[in-house]
């Protein structure tokens, strides 16, 4: 007997769950020659509000958690993103084209990323904080901390879709912010799948929130919400990203331009961009 095909849709990650969008819309997902892969969610504006709602909700929980906790989930995430590596390879070389060695090659610089990240969670306080010299009996000193939610918009190369994604998202939530990301477009498996690792990662829910879809019509939305405190417009540079920019300031919030690279580089800049720096005195003794 002939089997039929069962073609997987993709569905949004809000909150930690999987919703369909609520405009029940849906966009076909093909291979770089054509064929059809899956569906994936469409997500539309008010999808884009209850995912920065659910990320709002995670800032307090994941900001207090210490950092040895983020280091560790972040750590997790690694490990769980290796178990699944077959899945990954699959779906990268179905939508990018390529050889499988260069798809497990991407794999690997993912989850050196995340073990990267998750090593400079407990450090880029240490680096980037300062004890102020000043005149008199006090203590003075600088310290970041987390901005709150970052609206994310993820390279949309046509390649390095996943290192692209984590890139982007692993510096931003190691200090204690939480996400809400725009994937890749035209590759939006690895990001979804993805998300079924957050899932299981022991990663609060809402701390990572993943929209499919298109990035032109979401990131108005997110650019203008007032409830995003920061925006990564990395993979915004086929947009109008200085009308974004200009809507950004109006609510005042803070805005990483776009790189030409399909990557997002991996550097302390990327960690401290998104967050902000208290300076608090304190007396070294009372006279």
């Amino acid at each position: 007997m002939t089997r039929l095909a069962v073609h997987k849709t993709y569905k949004l990650f809000i909150g930690g769950a999987f919703p369909r969008s609520e405009s029940g819309r849906v966009y076909a997902v093909s291979t770089r020659k054509g064929s059809f892969v899956a569906n994936a969610a469409k997500a539309s504006r008010k999808d884009a509000r209850d995912a920065v709602r659910a990320a709002r909700g995670a800032v307090q929980k994941w900001s207090a958690a210490t950092a040895y906790n983020r280091g560790q989930i972040l750590y997790r995430i690694a490990e769980l993103l290796e178990g699944r590596r077959d899945q990954f390879v699959r779906e990268i070389t179905d939508l990018e084209g390529g050889s499988v060695a260069a798809a497990n090659a991407q794999v690997d610089r993912a989850i050196d990323l995340w073990v990267w990240y998750a090593g400079w969670c407990d450090k880029y306080v240490q680096v980037s904080g300062h004890a102020n010299p000043v005149a008199g009996p006090y203590f003075n000193l600088s310290v970041p901390e987390p901005t709150g939610v970052v609206a994310v918009i993820a390279p949309q190369g046509p390649v390095d879709t996943l290192v692209g994604l984590v890139s982007t998202v692993a510096p931003v939530i190691l200090s204690g912010n939480t996400v809400v990301v725009v994937a890749n477009e035209h590759a939006p498996l690895s990001a979804i799948s993805l998300s079924e690792v957050l899932a299981t990662s022991d990663l609060p829910a809402g701390v990572v929130n993943v929209l499919t879809g298109s990035p032109a019509e979401l990131s108005p939305w997110l650019v203008g919400h007032a409830d995003v405190n920061a925006v990564d417009l990395t993979g915004a540079g086929a947009l109008d990203w200085t009308a974004l920019e200009t809507t950004a300031a109006d609510t005042l919030k803070r805005v990483l331009r776009p790189t030409p690279d399909s990557t997002a580089p991996a550097d302390l800049a990327r960690i401290t961009v998104f967050t902000e720096t208290k300076t608090v005195w304190h007396t070294k003794a009372l006279i």
